[in-house]
């Protein structure tokens, strides 16, 4: 590989911000991209469009930035579609990377698909893994291919998408579903700044008053998580996982089949199809643990099921296991932690 390509753009990082905080996805992206890079043997750029933005740069560059494109301008102070779909499609089209990150938030699924539609390429959306391989078929042998790994029938297939005819590759991806890795602020890149001249169109859309509601439930911060499947029976069984949340300090989770049943809110939701978690401590109560819901916490620090299934899937991956049932257990459990307290 000569010196031209190892320099050459390999994956780009649309770094999402709000009132110049930078979005945790954006960061966690900024990780996996590093990864990605390094494995093509290219760089990692950040795109990151504001106002009064660019000390922010430092950060992007300390978590695997090689380069931040900066776009900072006061039209650009809240996120608007036009003028941020034309200032990335305009750094991607400069710049050629071989792949282009979103967060799967609210911004990202907005942005990125009038991305895409712009540039004639692919995207999936949602991806929960990204790896990079190589793919034959019948008609060809495609090298460094990004592997897109998404649930796709609800989350009962897992499947892998390819791009391998038109660049960039493009996905967003889920919060919490790749690693954030500690920065390292001895790292040193370069900022380049992005002429935004306005275009007349971009003033068809006017922001004239925002409204920021905080998240009432955040699963990822979460140190202790207490998480009820459809086993709780109902609503009123959650009353006694959130007594157990309560006590030791914790956040509610569910599984989807009891979401799906109207338990709880989707807000509390654990797995492929909800949030990833790592806490230190999650406590699943009456969840039989499908591959869809491991997915999303068997990285916890420690896992304690309790299950009347001896059989349940959710004890090959518990450190500790519980068999009965959690309407006796629990209660067992508070008392007692009440008691050592």
């Amino acid at each position: 590989m000569n010196d031209q390509e190892r320099n050459s753009l390999g994956v780009l990082v649309f770094a999402e911000q709000d009132e110049a905080r930078l979005a945790d996805v954006s960061l966690e992206l900024l990780s996996k991209a590093r990864e990605l890079a390094d494995k093509l043997g290219k760089t990692v750029a950040a795109a990151l469009i504001g106002h009064n933005v660019a000390h922010l740069a430092n950060t992007l560059i300390a978590h695997g930035a090689d380069t931040v494109f900066l776009a900072d301008a006061p039209g650009l102070k809240h996120y608007t579609t036009i003028p941020y779909a034309r200032i990335v499609c305009e750094i991607i089209t400069a710049n050629e990377p071989e792949i282009v990150l979103f967060g799967a938030s609210l911004i990202g699924r907005d942005l990125a698909p009038r991305v895409a539609s712009k540039l004639r390429t692919g995207l999936t959306a949602d991806c929960t893994d990204l790896q990079i391989g190589d793919y034959c078929d019948k008609a060809a042998a495609y090298t460094n291919l990004l592997f897109q790994i998404r649930p796709a029938f609800g989350g009962n297939i897992i499947a892998t998408i390819i791009t391998p005819n038109h660049r960039p590759q493009m996905a967003t991806v889920r919060e919490g579903v790749m690693r954030l890795k500690p920065a390292d602020p001895t790292r040193t890149g370069e900022v380049k700044k992005v002429d935004t001249p306005p275009d007349a169109i971009e003033n068809v859309v006017k922001i004239l008053e925002r409204f920021k509601a905080d998240k009432k439930v955040n699963l990822k911060a979460a140190g202790i998580i207490v998480a009820g499947g459809a086993g709780v029976g109902g609503k009123e069984g959650f009353d006694l996982i959130r007594e157990l949340a309560h006590t030791l300090g914790g956040q509610v989770g569910a599984s989807r089949a009891a979401v799906d049943a109207g338990y709880v809110g989707k807000e509390h939701q654990v797995g492929q199809t909800g949030v990833t978690v790592r806490p230190k401590v999650y406590i699943a109560c009456g969840i039989s643990g499908q591959v869809q819901h491991r997915a999303g916490m068997s990285e916890s620090g420690k896992i304690i099921a309790i299950n009347n299934d001896p059989s349940a899937p959710i004890f090959s991956i518990a450190h500790y296991g519980i068999v009965g049932d959690l309407f006796q257990v629990v209660p067992l459990i508070i008392e007692a932690y009440k008691q050592k307290s």
